[in-house]
């Protein structure tokens, strides 16, 4: 395998990293998906420590994706490509019928249109509304997880109206309801309907969801029920449903169609790059710390104590 040249595409998102390795023929040869826990470098270091023992030595030619990788990829002299390019470039591989994708992440969502070679992109990524963190969310209200809202939903008998573009006003909603008796299969249901509602309203505000549509990232491959709520909301017939097996990994698969043949890695060498400190500047900026040391703070403590409001024994209190 050493003489070969393979790609390898890297998807960071909000919660979790994605790998995918492809051959010449854009053949998956592994591909894994782990939850970061804002440990990014350690889980993408322990991936492509798990493709290395896998695959053995492997020449790759690396492409960074995903909300979190950018600064990485300045890190690691990896080339990064935005993430709607990476989904199209999967797309137009494995689907190139599709009309619209609708991807939910961790702690966005996005719907892509596809209209004869213009793309057209809605997201949502300032809010976690309606995306895989608010389920999780959700399900613990109903002292579960995402899976265990999935089994729930498919015996549903009715659904609930609830808010989904805020985890705030949908715990408003959902705990009258629980406390009325509600099963956890209807609300459950709901919760997913709910995330549907959110999308559509939010994200394609007006402009119809019609033709081939692709249901792409993590919450869609997982969760059948959500799924299902989608293609009940939209009508859509079998043969206009779109859901890889890969549906979760698409994001790094694409970024590894959209290599740069004049950067090669040794998968080894990307594993020791990642063992050295990287510090993950955020794309918000950061205020300065209040204090600079102890002292600071001691001097600021001081100086308040030093003043105090005047008080007396209120039964005294005449006025």
């Amino acid at each position: 395998m050493t003489d070969k040249k393979y790609t390898l595409g890297i998807d960071i998102g909000s919660t979790t990293v994605k790998i995918a390795i492809l051959d010449e023929e854009n053949q998956l040869l592994f591909a894994d998906y782990e939850r970061h826990f804002a440990n990014i470098q350690e889980t993408l270091a322990h991936l492509l420590g798990e493709a290395h023992e896998k695959l053995g030595e492997l020449t790759l030619q690396p492409v960074i994706t995903g909300s979190g990788g950018l600064t990485l990829a300045k890190h690691l002299g990896v080339p990064f490509v935005q993430e709607v390019i990476a989904v199209s470039t999967a797309l137009q591989d494995y689907a190139p019928q599709t009309d619209v994708a609708i991807e939910l992440g961790g702690e966005d969502a996005k719907i892509i249109y596809f209209e004869g070679g213009n793309v057209e992109q809605r997201m949502n990524g300032i809010c976690a509304g309606g995306t895989g963190s608010f389920i999780d969310q959700m399900a613990s209200l109903l002292q579960t997880d995402a899976s265990g809202l999935n089994e729930y939903a498919k015996n549903y008998k009715s659904i609930y109206p609830i808010a989904a573009r805020c985890g705030v006003f949908a715990k408003s909603d959902i705990q009258p309801l629980i406390n009325e008796g509600a099963t956890k299969e209807d609300l459950s249901a709901s919760i997913f309907q709910a995330v549907v509602n959110q999308t559509i309203s939010g994200l394609a505000c007006g402009k119809p969801i019609r033709g081939n549509v692709a249901f792409l990232g993590g919450p869609l491959h997982f969760l059948s029920e959500l799924k299902q709520a989608f293609i009940r909301t939209l009508s859509l017939t079998p043969e206009q449903v779109i859901a890889p097996d890969h549906s979760h990994l698409f994001a790094a698969v694409g970024s590894a169609m959209n290599y740069d043949e004049n950067v090669c890695v040794n998968v080894a060498d990307i594993i020791k790059r990642l063992s050295g400190k990287i510090k993950l500047e955020f794309e918000v900026e950061r205020m300065e710390p209040l204090f600079a040391n102890q002292l600071a703070y001691d001097d600021f403590t001081k100086r308040h104590n030093a003043h105090h409001v005047k008080t007396a024994d209120i039964s005294t209190y005449e006025g």
